[in-house]
């Protein structure tokens, strides 16, 4: 049986502001306006014999994650947490300890949660063709071949020739200068790393085990510390902490006798920029890309993205503008790499832009900050069907709901109670409380806070449905 591994971590910071640290671009339908980058992962491995799918994300997206994998309807699921992102090699080998333990000794497929794959049909194709060397012993991975001489990609040089189709590595090379890119391209002996792989679960564990046994020993003591929560596996943290933090290919696939490469034309992208998007989207009489209530005008070969509100253009040119809630950027195509330097500033000067966005998922909806100033803020919160929120308290804010659409049912204090349509309840400050929606449709409600402080840590839970307390 084939697992698939799906890396689900990362923060995506080169496409802010739609990235963000608590919502990164895994999460977000960017190629594809109905499936987010996690869910068409998922949907690609249609029509391949596969077990469930094995997600590795953050605790911070654990919830998000889990809820992208009932959409795609997977009931039966396991989620793999890691308290802190240690690269691709100790990830993937928590779920082969994992599976070697439970008496099985899968196939592995390792893919990553951002990347787009415009061909399904090659994908697969690619995927069958790997498979016999899989079971062979060897460690495969897919080399992507190139389409032009991209600098930000490692690439992978072809050795010799197998009769499946794949090829011996010779060697991987780092990210390239534009002079030796050129070189690759034209050599026709390199393709683009792609960062896929596909090994059985124990012959990785043996190559890891001669080339990085500190990687191995730190994952088996983080699994043995470790706890199962609902769909989640969590793994110690103080354990997972103290291991090595390195990719497959530094780990492994660089080192290892048996690592094989199965090329890929399947329009792959990893979707690192905003001029990536471009690249691969379906663009306009004047190679503009408009999502959302765009209008141009003398415009050229722009990305143009507005997320709640009416965006104009005129007489511009290789432009990304990207319109949130809370945020514009405006850049030129040419300088996108260069995103991420802002991310580092709004982190460094301790602004929330680059973590959070207006909108905040939680596991039992959704809220969205619609106005604060110095002792209040206001929010308009949406209660999913039959979700509650923790029993909790504040220290130092008191809460007004007004219900807006649906019905409430509140605990405040020792009373019990609903609140409908176009009522209101009041919540003192230090008052244990909590809301649920025990209906069939979503529960609207704005609620107003003030008080001394209002950060989302002046939270003191005492019960939660979704293991937070």
């Amino acid at each position: 049986m084939l697992v698939p591994i799906i890396m689900a971590g990362g923060s995506g910071s080169r496409l802010w502001p739609l990235s963000r640290q608590l919502n990164p671009k895994q999460f977000l339908c960017l190629a594809d306006a109905e499936m987010s980058m996690l869910q068409a992962t998922i949907a690609r491995l249609s029509g391949l014999e596969t077990a469930s799918p094995r997600v590795i994300c953050n605790e911070d997206h654990r919830f998000l994650a889990a809820e992208q994998l009932r959409q795609q309807g997977l009931e039966k699921f396991n989620i793999l947490l890691e308290p802190a992102g240690r690269n691709t090699a100790p990830a993937v080998a928590l779920v082969a300890i994992q599976e070697c333990l439970n008496g099985q000794d899968p196939i592995l497929l390792v893919l990553a949660a951002d990347h787009l794959i415009n061909d399904v049909v090659a994908f697969q194709s690619c995927i069958h063709k790997a498979l016999p060397l899989a079971i062979d012993g060897k460690l495969v991975t897919f080399g992507i071949n190139p389409t032009h001489p991209e600098t930000g990609y490692g690439y992978i040089q072809k050795g010799a020739g197998l009769e499946s189709g794949g090829f011996e590595v010779a060697r991987f090379v780092e990210k390239p200068p534009q002079e030796l890119a050129n070189s690759y391209l034209e050599s026709g002996c390199y393709l683009w790393n792609s960062g896929m792989f596909m090994f059985r679960a124990s012959r990785y564990l043996c190559e890891l085990e001669h080339f990085r046994p500190d990687i191995l020993s730190a994952c088996r003591e983080a699994l043995c510390k470790g706890e199962q929560d609902m769909n989640f596996t969590r793994v110690g943290r103080e354990e997972f902490e103290k291991c090595p933090d390195e990719s497959i290919d530094y780990a492994v696939m660089e080192k290892t006798k048996d690592a094989v490469v199965v090329p890929m034309d399947a329009g792959w992208s990893d979707i690192g920029s905003w001029a990536a998007l471009w690249d691969v989207g379906d663009k306009d009489s004047q190679g503009n890309i408009c999502r959302g209530d765009v209008i141009v005008e003398g415009s050229t070969n722009n990305y143009i993205y507005s997320g709640s509100r009416l965006v104009s253009t005129v007489g511009v040119d290789n432009l990304i503008v990207v319109e949130t809630k809370d945020a514009v950027l405006i850049a030129h195509k040419e300088h996108v790499q260069e995103v991420k330097k802002i991310v580092e500033k709004l982190k460094s000067s301790g602004r929330s832009e680059y973590k959070n966005h207006r909108e905040v998922y939680r596991p039992w909806g959704v809220y969205d900050s619609i106005d604060n100033g110095a002792r209040y803020q206001v929010k308009r919160i949406t209660v999913n069907p039959g979700a509650k929120l923790s029993l909790q308290m504040h220290h130092h804010r008191a809460e007004h709901w007004v219900v807006v659409s649906g019905t409430a049912k509140v605990t405040n204090g020792d009373k019990v109670y609903l609140v409908a349509e176009n009522q209101s309840t009041y919540i003192p400050i230090g008052q244990m409380h909590t809301l649920e929606n025990p209906g069939v449709i979503p529960l609207e409600l704005i609620e107003v806070q003030s008080g001394s402080y209002l950060g989302e840590d002046d939270i003191v839970r005492f019960e939660d449905l979704y293991g937070r307390v």
